[in-house]
């Protein structure tokens, strides 16, 4: 016998993010794309800077390895702090509802089933739906409805300081590659058109990925890397002037 489920019936829309590890993989994504545009914009504002400044190799590439050491493990130290304190507030969230569910279970029934009725439901429906999630997984139903947390699902600090430091030295790598091979008539420019045809692609990923405009997205990203460039490009010019 063939499906007889009509079209957006029954089934989740294959284009929405459903079931359990999507709050992981938001992490994973937010701390990815966040550590590959720090890298890109800040190495290459750091390496054309220096660029501007001297064309000697080897401290233009002293400097960018550095700016990207440096640059990858502040990235992964803050991220892990972050999502460590975050983690930390949603564990202790989460004890006191496990308290409260076993001192006043029936206060919290109730409570559930108050949210379930603020949503829209009836007061019965509200009731059975408070009940029968209740017989089903009582704390990860008021943690979800009352606090919007998985227990199953917390920010993981390690994940997220991961990815921050692969991607950010990933990201760093392009604009640290760029100004170095090309010859040194052609550092600066090579430079300025890589990194802003990496930060247009990272833009347009990062908005399909979350479902945003992509238009906007690529602007944003764009026109912050060009500033940064061109910022630490002049700073750059007044030094080499000045004789610094």
């Amino acid at each position: 016998m063939g499906d007889t489920t009509e079209p957006g019936i029954g089934a989740p829309h294959p284009h929405e993010p459903h079931g359990e590890g999507l709050a992981s993989r938001l992490n994973w994504l937010r701390a990815g794309v966040l550590g590959a545009n720090d890298g890109i914009v800040s190495t290459a504002g750091l390496v054309v800077g220096v660029a501007a400044a001297t064309t000697s190799a080897s401290t233009i590439f002293t400097a960018g390895i550095a700016g990207l050491s440096a640059g990858a493990i502040s990235m992964a130290v803050g991220e892990y702090v972050s999502v460590s304190t975050q983690r930390d507030s949603e564990r202790a969230l989460l004890a006191t509802e496990r308290r409260e569910l076993n001192e006043e279970p029936d206060y919290e029934l109730a409570e559930l089933a108050d949210i379930y009725q603020a949503k829209g439901l009836s007061a019965a429906t509200a009731r059975q739906v408070a009940e029968e999630l209740t017989a089903h997984d009582a704390f990860t139903a008021h943690a979800e409805a009352e606090l919007g947390l998985n227990p199953h699902e917390l920010t993981n600090p390690w994940q997220a300081a991961i990815s921050s430091a692969i991607s950010f030295t990933l990201g760093a790598l392009l604009p640290l590659l760029a100004i170095l091979l090309p010859p040194t008539t052609a550092r600066i420019p090579v430079t300025f058109a890589a990194v802003l045809a990496a930060l247009a692609i990272t833009g347009s990923v990062s908005a399909r990925l979350g479902g945003s405009h992509r238009g906007r997205a690529v602007l944003r990203v764009v026109i912050g890397g060009a500033l940064a460039m061109l910022i630490t490009y002049g700073i750059g010019q007044l030094a080499d002037v000045a004789g610094i």
